[in-house]
């Protein structure tokens, strides 16, 4: 195989490109899906293929093919090679490949892939149920179980050989309440770069179905929110996707390198409260976003973006490190091997400070404590956002009185992080699916309970 890539990298140079890379993958995944207490759906997958990239200066070509035997590989690189323009004065050869040192792949105890199908749907059957028996009034219930064992090779004409396996699997679960003129919705998705022993070590489904629908239930009885600027509290875990949507994708080379983000030429400078740091971290045992080496083979990094409120690090690929003239910094990723990558975000978080949560809200006087965030819209150039609340409650005298629904968090990014004055101990971290300019690839989002000394609240009262 070493000897078939290193002759794809050299016939991907020969019109004139300065850099080529090979992207292999075989992933195999796996979904079963439950729905109104019935199995819905099992389904296996197959992604077998190779990406071809050729660097011409600031200019990349991408070609792929599902064709990985010596010619396919030849051919596609031919095709990749054809796009370059570049007037030849010196021919571009491909270096002797060096296996890089990696750090010793988690171990996996259960792979998907030896895992009986009738396990995994215990699993499902074990959060419906939970679901359902958690009120009358829980009408829909649906449950879905993911995993994928994922294997790359990665080559490159700088002299990088690397293989790596990633192995991930998911449970989700989305309750419906209704009570005939109005319907709630509650929504659970745990996962982690594990087998299933991800169901003996971190996750109970029965929980998860349960946690699903109590919010649900609880949401489809509360009374609506009253709109208005005031003090927010955001818990743990799904609260993290402020941070990861308003100002994360700002922090990748993708907008930074084209001068289209808010945080464009600010390294060194203060863009948040002191109390806050914030950091990328694709190292984090069995976490979602967790890879030993990013899509471009290299090997990845914890990345502090934020510390004590000064901005330290962009999230850089290759490509755009050239863009930016700054080293990459393991962030390259994408959905497979149809998507050339790009910088992306792995394990984001705002790290755990030193504050009481039970001091946040005693002493913020009257506003809202917005205990879990659902969907929302962002424009990644001014970081503007606007998140629906899914699990809010009302603060009034710092005392919590009510759970309100209907809620909405709008504000920008780069003002939000400034208004952080709080930042709690226990961070936490929940699982998605972030999608950008090279697809799909798993994040985690997380933070602590965290305070903002004012903000907009939209609601319905």
């Amino acid at each position: 195989m070493m000897d078939s890539l290193r002759a794809a990298l050299d016939a991907a140079l020969d019109t004139g490109g300065d850099f080529a890379e090979i992207f292999l993958e075989d992933n195999r995944t796996h979904n079963l899906q439950m729905l109104g207490g019935r199995v819905e759906l099992i389904n296996s997958n197959r992604a077998h293929g190779a990406g071809v990239r050729v660097f011409n200066g600031l200019n990349a070509i991408y070609a792929y093919t599902n064709e990985t035997d010596r010619e396919g590989l030849l051919r596609c690189a031919r095709q990749a090679a054809s796009a370059v323009s570049a007037q030849k004065t010196s021919r571009a050869c491909a270096q002797t490949f060096v296996v890089p040192v990696l750090s010793t792949p988690f171990p996996i105890l259960e792979p998907p892939s030896q895992t009986d199908t009738h396990k995994k749907l215990d699993y499902l059957r074990m959060a419906d149920a939970a679901a359902r028996a958690v009120s009358p009034e829980i009408e829909q219930v649906s449950c879905t179980i993911s995993d994928g064992e994922q294997d790359v090779t990665i080559a490159n004409s700088e002299g990088l050989y690397v293989e790596d396996k990633r192995v991930r699997t998911r449970l989700a679960c989305l309750a419906v309440a209704s009570d005939g003129q109005e319907k709630q919705q509650g929504f659970e998705g745990p996962g982690a770069g594990m087998g299933y022993e991800l169901f003996s070590s971190r996750v109970d489904p029965t929980q998860v179905g349960r946690d699903a629908a109590k919010t649900a239930h609880l949401m489809l009885h509360a009374p609506v929110c009253p709109a208005g600027v005031m003090p927010v509290v955001i818990d743990n875990a799904f609260g993290g996707v402020i941070f990861h949507e308003a100002c994360g994708h700002g922090l990748e080379a993708t907008s930074v390198a084209f001068g289209t983000s808010v945080f464009c030429d600010k390294l060194g400078q203060k863009i948040a409260a002191d109390c806050v740091t914030a950091v990328d971290d694709g190292t984090m045992p069995y976490e979602w976003g967790s890879l030993r080496v990013d899509d471009e083979g290299m090997v990845t990094t914890r990345l502090v973006l934020i510390e004590n409120g000064v901005l330290k690090n962009y999230m850089i690929d290759k490509l755009n490190a050239r863009r930016m003239g700054m080293p990459p910094t393991g962030s390259g990723r994408r959905q497979s091997y149809q998507n050339a990558p790009t910088s992306r975000m792995r394990n984001t978080y705002i790290a755990a400070g030193t504050d009481d949560e039970s001091e946040m809200i005693a002493t913020m006087g009257n506003g809202l404590y917005a205990k879990k965030l659902g969907g929302g819209s962002v424009d990644t150039a001014t970081g503007s956002f606007n998140f629906a609340v899914s699990e809010g409650y009302l603060v009034k005298d710092g005392k919590i009185v009510s759970p309100v629904r209907g809620a909405s968090l709008i504000g920008k990014g780069a003002e939000i992080l400034l208004k952080i004055d709080r930042v709690g101990r226990n961070m936490t971290m929940a699982q998605g699916l972030c999608g950008s300019l090279s697809g799909n690839v798993p994040v985690n989002i997380g933070q602590p309970m965290i305070r903002v000394t004012q903000m907009t609240v939209g609601g319905r009262a």
